[in-house]
């Protein structure tokens, strides 16, 4: 068994501000899902900030980050979904879904939390898996994007 785990934070204020910049930002990085969940709340911001740091996080786990090979193509990738109870729960699609396949990811958590101006989220995988046999033919650099 192998343990993979991505943690990232995030300044709530600078996702605003390239969130109300650009109006292609929220649509290349949430899915529809996620942009009305998250719209739907007094203030919205914090649960994108919470989504945004759940994505990276899951991104880094897979030994990705934002510096690998096609990993802002990779956000809408990584969905984070929310149960009755509020617990986030991750969805993963195309070469991220396959990518878990390989590394035989057997169980996936996600934790989110934010406060002040900062959004906080772990990920942790646990699998059968290599990280080489994750990456192969994927085009991954291995770079966690620190």
């Amino acid at each position: 068994m192998r343990l993979y785990q991505g943690i990232d934070l995030l300044e709530i204020d600078r996702l605003k501000a390239a969130y109300d910049r650009q109006e292609a930002f929220g649509l290349n990085i949430y899915t529809e899902a996620e942009l009305a969940y998250c719209n739907a709340r007094p203030d919205p911001y914090p649960h994108l900030a919470g989504r945004f740091a759940a994505k990276e996080a899951c991104l880094k786990a897979f030994g990705v980050g934002m510096g690998g090979f096609g990993a802002t193509g990779r956000f809408r990738e990584v969905e984070v979904e929310s149960t009755p109870s509020g617990k986030p729960v991750l969805l993963l699609h195309g070469s991220l879904e396959k990518m878990a396949r390989r590394l035989k990811i057997g169980q996936m958590t996600v934790s989110i939390s934010h406060a002040d101006n900062y959004a906080v989220a772990s990920v942790m995988f646990l699998g059968e898996g290599t990280a080489e046999e994750g990456a192969a033919g994927e085009g991954e650099t291995g770079e966690t994007g620190e």
